[in-house]
């Protein structure tokens, strides 16, 4: 298998933790990738119309894309229980949607100061992003107390998200008014498969 790849990805990243934790990491060959909103990576785009990261080239040639699809194509393929079932399944799958969101906003907000010319920056636009994060850390704030040692792919994406925010706008020091989360995120970001996957420059 191939994964369109970039270090500095938390969608990517939401992949290769699943890899690690399935046993699966071996058999992907990471394929770099410039995923760009504006300079598009025309090999990215070949496989992928979006081009965005992460794309996967299966073993028999398909091309799956977005980070949900193929973090459930490989637990299927790993005999895994990162996608839970019965009423568990709607928790874990309501917790990555969340999570992604979030990602979705602070992706959005290293934009706006990172790419977009200054004169042309909105920060009303930058702080409407800011806010849905900052929401969403209070609602895991009151969800992280019950996660336990949960691993699947709701707490994936969580920790992926949390991982993003340090690497990325620590100014907002989150772990000083949430401190379940916090306690939570100092075990799951120990975990192997995190610490395999971190940023090299975070």
């Amino acid at each position: 298998m191939k994964l369109f790849h970039s270090a500095n990805s938390p969608f990517v990243r939401q992949c290769l933790v699943a890899a690690h934790e399935l046993g699966l990491a071996e058999r992907i060959e990471l394929v770099p990738a410039a995923a760009h909103p504006i300079n598009r990576d025309r090999a990215v785009v070949e496989k992928n119309p979006l081009g965005k990261i992460p794309a996967l080239i299966t073993d028999d040639g398909s091309v799956l894309h977005d980070s949900r699809v193929i973090v459930d194509f490989l637990n299927d393929l790993g005999g895994g229980d990162l996608v839970p079932v019965g009423d568990a399944r709607w928790s874990a799958l309501t917790g990555q949607s969340l999570a992604d969101g979030m990602l979705d906003a602070a992706v959005l907000a290293r934009y706006e100061t990172a790419l977009r010319p200054e004169a042309l920056r909105w920060n009303d636009w930058l702080q409407g992003q800011l806010e849905k994060v900052a929401s969403g850390l209070l609602e895991l704030e009151s969800r992280a107390m019950h996660f336990g040692d949960r691993v699947d792919i709701g707490t994936i994406a969580f920790g992926c998200m949390l991982g993003y925010l340090d690497f990325r706008f620590a100014q907002l020091e989150w772990r000083e008014s949430h401190p379940n989360t916090a306690a939570w995120f100092t075990w799951f970001g120990g975990r192997d498969s995190m610490v395999a996957t971190k940023a090299p420059s975070a």
